[in-house]
C-alpha cells in the first residue's frame, strides 16, 4: 500500500455546464463597444440622473457666465 503519489491517473470526467441567461448578451449598438445589451436592466435610473446632471452642470455654466 502506497502512499503518496498515485500511480495510475485518470482523467475525470469533465462535462461543460451551459449557463443560459435571461440577459441580452453583446451591445445595444452592434458597432459600439458601450454600452453592454444588458444596460438598460442594470440600471434603469441612468436617464433620469444623466438628465439631472446634465441641467446642473448647464445650469452652474450658465450662473458662470453672469
Amino acid at each position: 500500500m502506497g502512499k503518496g503519489f498515485a500511480t495510475k491517473t485518470s482523467s475525470p470526467n469533465k462535462t461543460k455546464k451551459i449557463i443560459s441567461s435571461k440577459e441580452p448578451k453583446g451591445r445595444l449598438i452592434s458597432w459600439s463597444p458601450w454600452p453592454p445589451a444588458n444596460f438598460q436592466t442594470r440600471y434603469p435610473a441612468f436617464p433620469l440622473v444623466l438628465t439631472l446632471l446634465i441641467v446642473l452642470v448647464g445650469q452652474w455654466y450658465i450662473s458662470l457666465l453672469r
